[in-house]
């Protein structure tokens, strides 16, 4: 039987990866193991502890209330742990958090221009809520976007801003029109990410918004509602050269604010401030290509 003395870094990395994509199969797939083991892992840690910490008797893997407080520390376990061998073997690693579809050319450029100046490596983390990985150290830098505030010592740097398009099922409404206008939004029911959605009512004056709205809370779950046709959702305009579904159609938006693309930041010390900043020189200096 296991017990707290013997858990091993194994249960804690079964453990995050499962929290992280709320789904055994795609944590099953990037820990290169079978379901059924991740699976025995899981209660081996569950066992050990004398607690639940993820919730299988819905639809969807979700963590209990001591699921999520046990995942910070042990974020913090295994980053710790990482950064440890990395000085051991004298490597150096960057973890960028984002949320979904990184922009591009910009991330490729600057992910190549900051490796190849470097020889260090950027580990890519993708995260419901980067400033949240952020503030838990799951991550270093946090790649924002929105005008989502942001409170101290978090640091932010301004890349560029992205232009916004509408997306809608190709079977609901809005039918029979070519594009859409922001000024139409009290018309809309509008399909909004909760978590690190770009437009929401937020994005309006108080009253101007859409007349009704539908919150998810994880772009998988944004991008199958709009295709169900529980409303229009409204994206930076890399969703409509990298999103290929068939139940969906983009329309072009006039007269939308564009989206701030921001990082956000940590200021730290060391090895790893210096790091940092040559990244935040990458971006910038890509960013004036985009």
């Amino acid at each position: 039987m296991t017990t707290p003395a013997n858990i091993e870094l194994r249960h804690l990395r079964a453990f995050a990866a499962v929290a992280r994509h709320r789904s055994f199969t795609r944590a099953a797939g990037e820990l290169l193991i079978t379901q059924p083991a991740l699976s025995r892992t899981i209660a081996q840690l569950e066992t050990a502890l004398g607690v639940r910490l993820i919730d299988r008797s819905s639809r969807h893997v979700e963590l209990t209330g001591t699921g999520a407080e046990f995942l910070v520390h042990a974020e913090r376990t295994l980053a710790a742990f990482n950064a440890a061998l990395a000085a051991a073997r004298h490597e150096s690693t960057l973890r960028l958090g984002f949320s979904w579809l990184l922009p591009d050319p910009w991330a490729q450029r600057a992910i190549s221009r900051f490796e190849a100046d470097t020889g260090a490596r950027v580990d890519l983390i993708r995260c419901d809520d980067p400033l949240d990985a952020l503030d838990r150290q799951a991550v270093d830098i946090a790649l924002l976007r929105g005008t989502r505030p942001v409170e101290p010592p978090v640091q932010t740097v301004h890349l560029y801003d992205e232009q916004r398009v509408a997306v809608c099922s190709r079977d609901a409404e809005p039918a029979g029109v070519d594009h859409l206008d922001w000024r139409d939004a009290a018309d809309w029911t509008l399909v909004v990410n909760a978590a690190s959605g770009t437009t929401g009512p937020w994005s309006w004056p108080d009253g101007d918004g859409p007349r009704g709205i539908v919150e998810t809370a994880n772009f998988d779950e944004w991008l199958e509602s709009v295709a169900a046709g529980r409303g229009i959702g409204i994206v930076p305009e890399v969703a409509e050269r990298r999103i290929h579904h068939p139940a969906l159609r983009f329309l072009p938006l006039t007269g939308a604010p564009p989206v701030p693309v921001r990082l956000a930041y940590l200021p730290t010390r060391g090895t790893q401030s210096a790091l940092l900043r040559r990244f935040l020189d990458a971006a910038c200096a890509d960013a004036s290509e985009a």
